[in-house]
């Protein structure tokens, strides 16, 4: 079994994160931007179902 040796590590870590292709400033904004959107979307699509869930089981158990 191989000892371990952290200098290594740690080289070889530098040279595959200098191979990541990192997003821009731009497109972090606009994906953060749809991932906010999106999210409120689906907030309000389950409120409006739980509503109507609540409207419904009221209507029949008559409460």
């Amino acid at each position: 079994m191989a000892k371990p040796d952290p200098v290594q590590f740690v080289r070889e870590v530098r040279q595959e994160t200098s191979k990541v292709t990192w997003p821009t400033r731009k497109e972090t904004l606009i994906t953060t931007g749809l991932v906010l959107a999106l999210s409120a979307l689906a907030a309000v699509f389950f409120l409006i179902v739980d509503q109507i869930i609540q409207l419904l089981m009221g209507w029949v158990f008559g409460l």
